[in-house]
């Protein structure tokens, strides 16, 4: 086979971008997905099921269909429906954040379920309300316990953040499918996307191991 080397090469500083944006979105959408996750899991333990079934559905929605419908629906209907035109950078934040947002939602509410009731029964027995029972309870130790599930969370949004190239988001794929376009090229542009993607995924993985075992 003939590997050309020097098309990667030539590429390399376009590639180093896209890892960076990659990086970049899917960090800001793993924080908003978090906040907006906690607000959902919160809202899905409501007592009362009125409260409750939005919350059940926006899960349901996102959870149930393709991440990749979800970015163009965000980038070709809802964006525009504000901005007036297509924005591809606005676009990757909202849906990676809308889509993660229903993960963690998830990841909150078991976490937060973990906890053994009769700790929260006895903070409020000795005086505590149910939001510093909450606070100083229960969510430290659910905190532990969701660090794991977060963190496979954060790689899948890392690998999934490669269908941002559809919208023509300036991350890995998109580099890539730039070099194949140019050179006509197969093996060294999707390669070379797989490396960088296996590179970021393994470093993460062993850094949530270190932080499992700091927590």
């Amino acid at each position: 086979m003939d590997f050309r080397f020097d098309i990667i090469v030539h590429y390399l500083p376009v590639l180093l971008k896209g890892t960076l944006f990659t990086i970049g979105v899917s960090l800001v959408s793993i924080l908003c997905g978090s906040i907006l996750g906690l607000v959902i899991g919160f809202g899905k333990m409501a007592p009362r099921w009125y409260f409750r079934w939005p919350f059940h559905a926006y899960i349901n929605i996102f959870r149930g269909t393709p991440l990749y419908v979800q970015i163009l629906i965000v980038h070709f209907g809802l964006i525009p429906l504000f901005y007036g035109k297509t924005y591809a950078l606005m676009s990757a934040f909202v849906a990676l954040s809308l889509n993660s947002a229903a993960y963690s939602a998830e990841i909150f509410r078991a976490g937060i379920q973990s906890i053994d009731p009769g700790q929260r029964e006895a903070a409020l027995s000795l005086g505590m309300t149910k939001l510093q029972a909450m606070r100083f309870i229960i969510l430290p130790q659910a905190i532990k316990r969701m660090v794991p599930a977060f963190g496979n969370e954060f790689i899948v949004l890392v690998k999934d953040s490669s269908l941002l190239a559809l919208i023509a988001a300036p991350e890995i794929m998109y580099w890539s499918n730039t070099m194949k376009g140019q050179y006509l090229r197969i093996w060294e542009p999707y390669l070379t996307a797989a490396l960088i993607y296996f590179i970021l995924t393994y470093s993460l993985s062993k850094l949530l191991n270190y932080i499992e075992r700091k927590v």
